[in-house]
């Protein structure tokens, strides 16, 4: 799976930069660049010319999927729209059928259907806290939603550490790139990326905040590679802070309201 959305539709935090690009000129030895967004979607569709595809929003946003057969140890890949919001969803969920029935759904509902559905719920009847829905989630999982007709941009990753790998990293115009393919995420990126973490969340008007512990602060740990350089950092929850209140504003980095309150008032 590929996401890429063009800079400024979201604000990503600023850790995810690498200081070690732009090199500096004293630099003896220069990092791999990241590449432009058309670059980086060429040699995703390349890599796998018969069965994946593309969905393109004017230069706002992309979404790009290789459905990954069933196989040993390999993730599914899931992508559908439903009423202008997209959703490629790679992972399971175990209590999908339980899910499907809570929403009122049909039995054939995939995973990122149900995302969908969930959010289109949130967001037009809300408001109802995101991180109490997605600590609902059973499985292993990594998702990302794009709300074409608002520009809103979700994405989550399952709490489990061990489950589905998820990347997110900056490309050579400020663009976001998120994956689920590290291989392909180092070739895009350069040093300007990060393990998208577990148990978190991210979207484009609240920023990234974890639905684990939704009143945590979170800490932006450096991130040195086997090379010795500076990479974007790792996010992780100070679990010895918590909010005066019940009632303070979330935590979060790089955010400015709250997904489901943004929602309420389209």
């Amino acid at each position: 799976m590929l996401a890429i959305f063009k800079k400024g539709v979201v604000n990503p935090p600023q850790e995810l930069n690498s200081p070690a690009y732009p090199p500096s000129s004293s630099s003896s030895s220069s990092p791999r660049p990241p590449k432009l967004p058309h670059q980086i979607v060429d040699e995703f569709l390349s890599s796998n010319p018969s069965d994946s595809f593309s969905i393109k929003f004017r230069d706002n946003a992309l979404l790009a999927c290789v459905p990954r057969r069933s196989s040993l140890g390999a993730h599914q890949r899931v992508f559908c729209g439903v009423n202008d919001v997209y959703c490629v969803f790679t992972g399971s969920l175990i209590n999908l059928c339980s899910l499907n029935k809570q929403y009122g759904l049909s039995k054939g509902t995939n995973e990122a259907m149900f995302v969908i559905q969930a959010y289109l719920t949130l967001r037009d009847r809300g408001p109802y806290p995101a991180h109490k829905v997605l600590k609902d989630l059973e499985g292993e999982f990594g998702f990302v939603l794009y709300d074409s007709k608002s520009g809103r941009v979700f994405a989550a990753r399952g709490a489990g550490e061990e489950g589905v790998g998820l990347y997110w990293g900056i490309a050579a115009d400020g663009s976001v790139v998120i994956t689920d393919n590290l291989d392909g995420m180092k070739g895009s990126c350069g040093k300007s990326f990060a393990q998208f973490p577990a148990g978190f969340m991210f979207e484009s008007e609240e920023g990234l905040t974890s639905f684990e512990h939704p009143w945590s602060e979170i800490r932006a740990m450096p991130r040195i590679d086997s090379e010795g350089v500076m990479c974007g950092a790792d996010f992780k929850v100070d679990l010895q802070s918590r909010a005066a209140t019940a009632g303070s504003t979330m935590p979060r980095v790089g955010s400015e309201a709250n997904w489901a309150l943004g929602g309420s008032q389209a």
